[in-house]
Order: structure tokens, then sequence, then C-alpha cells
């Protein structure tokens, strides 16, 4: 049946956007019709075609909500190498996009970042305070931790020793190389200072799979500890990427974001 004029299809546009290190950032941007936006940010080595990335999509457009996602510096099709770390680069590509938008005279509505792109908006809320909203899937609240199981035991002396640590794929070849300078870039990270220079007026959404054993669900409750404009959600038995939980998770997050509407939030 053709769709009526009173109720467009939605439309997904490419878009590219420059860095300010000159580099192009590459997203999917998802029109439903409304000028405020939300902005999706993938995690460690993932993209905008990240399922969670492109279920969420969905199910705002769904919800009649336009969004974007995109990939970071040296991620999917943006330009720039990959590297490890870099969480304050990857704020400066939020900010670059963040911008983009406002300059185009939209609202952005709320950033949401699944994991390391959870710890990427947290940081962005810290520094800038022109979003209102901000939503944290599974993010870590302690960056020292969880690097044993990535990295190996003992490995701040291999990196001493060796200036790196290289991280190989399952068929054996170098997916990509640590330094001790992005080691460092993550540890000097306190996540409980961050969030004590985020404003009040900012709401956020944590979200977090009980089952989850990259970064356990302990983090979120610390979130919800230190943060006083806060909504934390359980999700019963979901792992870090919510196998078999995506239909909850997109509900969760379109509740909240319902609710930042009708709360005028923007």
């Amino acid at each position: 049946m053709a769709q009526s004029s009173q109720n467009p299809p939605f439309q997904q546009e490419k878009v590219i956007i420059p860095n300010k290190y000159g580099n192009k950032l590459v997203g999917i941007l998802h029109e439903a019709g409304t000028k405020e936006i939300v902005i999706l940010c993938h995690g460690l080595r993932a993209s905008k075609e990240d399922i969670i990335m492109t279920q969420l999509a969905a199910a705002l457009e769904n919800a009649g909500i336009s969004s974007f996602r995109f990939d970071f510096t040296g991620n999917g099709e943006s330009e720039g190498s990959f590297e490890f770390g870099i969480y304050w680069r990857e704020v400066d590509d939020i900010h670059s996009v963040v911008q983009h938008f406002h300059e185009a005279n939209r609202r952005v509505l709320a950033i949401i970042g699944h994991s390391k792109g959870a710890s990427a908006v947290l940081l962005y809320a810290s520094k800038y305070h022109d979003v209102k909203t901000v939503a944290n899937l599974s993010g870590r609240y302690d960056l020292k931790t969880g690097l044993e199981n990535l990295l190996g035991k003992n490995f701040l002396e291999r990196i001493r020793k060796e200036g790196f640590i290289e991280l190989k794929t399952k068929s054996g070849s170098v997916d990509y190389r640590i330094t001790e300078e992005s080691l460092k870039d993550r540890l000097n990270i306190n996540m409980q200072e961050t969030c004590l220079h985020i404003g009040k007026e900012c709401r956020f959404l944590t979200i977090h799979g009980d089952a989850d054993t990259i970064i356990p669900v302990g983090d979120a409750f610390e979130f919800a500890k230190i943060l006083p404009n806060h909504k934390l959600h359980i999700v019963e038995g979901a792992d870090h990427v919510y196998t078999d939980h995506l239909a909850e998770l997109a509900s969760i997050v379109v509740d909240f974001m319902k609710e930042t509407f009708a709360q005028g939030q923007v």
C-alpha cells in the first residue's frame, strides 16, 4: 500500500562529518521527522553497523525519533588509524558530530554509548554541557579493571619492556597494537572524578546486564551512587552485547527517550 504524504517513509542517509583533526567521520542518519536527534556511539573495535547500534536506530525510528549512528576515528568507514585508548579523541569526535547537527539547526536530544562508547559519552558530558540526556549502556566505572583479561598477566611489565603489546586475531594475525602511551590514556581516566563534573541537570540512564562477563554489573551500581539525576535498569540474564535481550534493551531506551521528550529536556 502506498505511503501517504502525512506519514512519509523513514529515510536513511550517509553523512560525512570532518573532525577537528581533519579525518572524515562516516555515519548514517535515520530521519524520522523530528528536529530532535539522538546520537549513537559504538564500543571498542565495533562500528555503526554493530547490531546494538542498528537495533536502537530502528527502534527509535519506529518511535518517531531521528538518530545518527557513526564510526569513531579509525573504525568502520571513518578515516584515521585505530588506536587503543584515545578516549578524549573520541570525545572530540562526538563534539564534531554534535556541532554539525547544531549548525544544521537540529537539537541533540541525547547521546547513547555502549561499552567504551559509554565511557566516551560520560567524558563528553563532563566536558561539555550542551546535551542534557545521556544513556550509558554497559559502561565501565573503573577503567583500571578488565585489562588483564584483555592483555594477559604482567601486561604492565611486558609493555614497559617492549614498548607495546600486540593483540592477535583467532587466526594469529595482528589485530592491533597497544602502546604504553595509549594504555596510560585509559589508566589516567578517573570515572568518579568525571562524574563529579557532570551537571546535575543532565539526565542519566544506565542499563546493564546482570550476566555481563566483560564489565561486571557492579559498575552500574557505582554510577547510580554518584550521579544525582540517574535512572538504573538491570536487564536480567543479559550479557555484554545483550544477546537475546536486544528488544528489551531497545524498549528501555525508547521509553526513556519518550520521557525526555515529555519533560522537554532538549
